[in-house]
């Protein structure tokens, strides 16, 4: 079961310094691939950076002169949590690119699934703004690319992050091709992602939230899955399955107050992989966004590559969080999204 890779050397010079979102981050992924032996077991996709084209199907032309007047003048904070550095266009460049051409290589039917191993990260980059750590919106290229060059009338992005992917949802807002999924913790930054955001004009219907409350872990997010995004999708039909796989809802990462465990992503991206089977020709792409814990986040994206590769036996050293998860009745949320998209 062919399954790709795609990385470059230049997601490391985005040099962040002690941001939470770090090259160690990266560093950790790789050596543990390595290590276990995952990597050689993978179709490695190269990178190539996204073009002015199409980074202007998403993205204004003044938001990505900034990012490059930022890098070319040496770097710095472009918000509170955003930072440039000297090589951080050429590295976001190279994220969108990725990402690109991890699903071209799907599309084309090379290997069926695959995995941007990505920084930085992209979902809550919107159409003229980049933010939350994110400069280009590296899922959302992909996606425009899908239906204008591929002529794809349907593609569904479903984003597992713990923060509400905002700037992919806002991009796509008024879209009818493009539908977005995001089950997320609320409240939480950005603020964005109440349940009565269902998409605008033609888009109408298109986007749906799941704003869980903290504390939740994997039988409420499986649940989440089960009963909205399965029959969404179902309904939608998608022809490609985009995945935005922040990973900071695990117990383990500070940056959340969610409880979910290796295995609980692992059970995530299995659900994901069944519909791309059942729905669109086993045409799934993920891409990196969160997950900050330096044992959580590389044990949760090779088990994403386990799953990907057909693997039945998960590695969770981790384990669950230490006294079990009591977590929260989240029935009433799951009724009401049902209810605001008539399933």
């Amino acid at each position: 079961m062919k399954a790709g890779m795609v990385c470059h050397p230049v997601y490391l010079e985005h040099d962040t310094g002690q941001h939470p979102e770090n090259a160690s981050r990266l560093e950790h992924i790789l050596a543990l691939l390595e290590q276990s032996g995952v990597k050689e077991e993978l179709v490695q996709i190269p990178a190539q950076p996204a073009s002015m084209d199409d980074l202007l199907a998403v993205h204004s032309a003044a938001h990505i002169s900034q990012i490059e007047a930022a890098a070319r003048a040496g770097g710095g904070w472009l918000d509170a949590d955003t930072v440039v550095s000297s090589r951080s266009y050429e590295a976001a460049l190279h994220a969108a690119g990725g990402v690109l051409q991890a699903a071209e290589t799907v599309l084309r039917g090379d290997v069926r699934s695959a995995f941007a191993l990505v920084r930085p990260p992209g979902h809550h980059a919107t159409g003229s703004d980049a933010g939350g750590f994110c400069l280009f919106n590296n899922i959302a290229v992909a996606a425009r690319q899908a239906v204008r060059k591929h002529g794809l009338s349907r593609v569904l992005i479903a984003d597992f992050d713990v923060h509400h992917g905002n700037g992919t949802q806002d991009i796509f807002y008024d879209d009818p091709s493009v539908f977005f999924f995001s089950v997320h913790q609320w409240p939480l930054y950005p603020g964005t992602g109440r349940i009565t955001e269902t998409g605008t004009g033609k888009g109408a219907g298109t986007t749906a939230n799941v704003p869980l409350p903290p504390g939740c872990g994997d039988e409420s997010y499986l649940e989440v899955f089960q009963q909205v995004l399965l029959p969404l999708a179902q309904r939608f039909r998608p022809e490609l399955i985009l995945v935005s796989a922040g990973y900071d809802a695990h117990w383990a990462d500070s940056i959340s107050y969610m409880q979910l465990t290796v295995s609980g992503f692992a059970r995530m991206v299995s659900l994901l992989k069944k519909l791309a089977a059942d729905l669109c020709q086993d045409r799934l792409v993920l891409t990196l966004e969160g997950g900050y814990h330096l044992r959580a986040l590389p044990y949760s994206v090779k088990a994403t590559f386990d799953v990907l590769l057909g693997k039945t036996e998960i590695e969770d050293p981790l384990g669950q969080p230490a006294g079990g998860t009591r977590e929260p009745d989240t029935g009433a949320v799951i009724q009401q999204v049902r209810q605001a998209h008539k399933l």
